[in-house]
């Protein structure tokens, strides 16, 4: 299994896998600031120059809401989404906005060069995107206000790991964690996942990126 990018706490679900099932993973970490996404060997697994990836048997899986709903069907047992028909859309609904609108949002704010050029131009992408992230923070607030312990209930699934994801990278938009002191709380109680904690340690992590004036 090839999770991808070290900075992103993507091995958090085969930690979560690991735990339920016993069956390990190999994480082969692509660092995109020094541009790996690029290298033929990484092409050769996924063109789209994208990360995640992930390798079954040789044979590679792209793109996180297939690579995450693979993974559930696989291991059934490791609870990572709802079974009930409804409650699985709608959880589904939740992880695609997370990943089609929050995260390209981020994107806009921590690489405005892909978008436009002129630092001037850059630097208002990277305004206005991290006030609009910052709305759709607090709306994943307001969705884990009654989260007990974790997004789905007793389990760790692909939402908490999204989530702290998107948190932790708040911080780098300039957003202190303080600031949203429930989803904080809730990021907090994840944290303390023993798969979490493997997770974070396994790829060099903290779990705050936010720095005071």
């Amino acid at each position: 299994m090839v999770p991808g990018p070290a900075r992103s706490c993507r091995t958090l679900r085969f930690e979560a896998i690991k735990a339920a099932t016993g069956e390990d993973f190999v994480a082969r970490m692509v660092k995109l600031h020094k541009g790996e996404q690029r290298t033929p060997e990484y092409l050769a697994i996924n063109p789209n120059a994208q990360v995640p990836a992930l390798v079954v048997d040789g044979k590679p899986l792209s793109q996180i809401v297939a690579i995450c709903d693979y993974l559930d069907r696989r291991y059934p047992q490791a609870g990572l989404m709802p079974t009930e028909s409804w409650a699985r859309a709608q959880a589904m609904s939740q992880f695609l906005w997370m990943n089609n609108t929050v995260h390209p949002t981020f994107t806009h704010v921590f690489m405005p060069d892909r978008f436009c050029d002129g630092e001037a131009t850059q630097a208002e992408i990277r305004r206005f995107n991290a006030a609009l992230y910052r709305t759709q923070l607090e709306r994943i607030q307001g969705w884990i206000a009654s989260a007990s312990p974790f997004w789905l209930g007793d389990r760790l699934s692909f939402h908490d790991a999204y989530a702290l994801t998107l948190l932790r990278w708040g911080g780098f938009a300039g957003i202190d964690p303080d600031s949203l002191p429930v989803y904080k709380a809730y990021v907090d109680r994840v944290a303390q996942h023993p798969a979490v904690v493997a997770a974070m340690a396994r790829e060099g992590i903290k779990l705050s990126t936010f720095k005071k004036a």
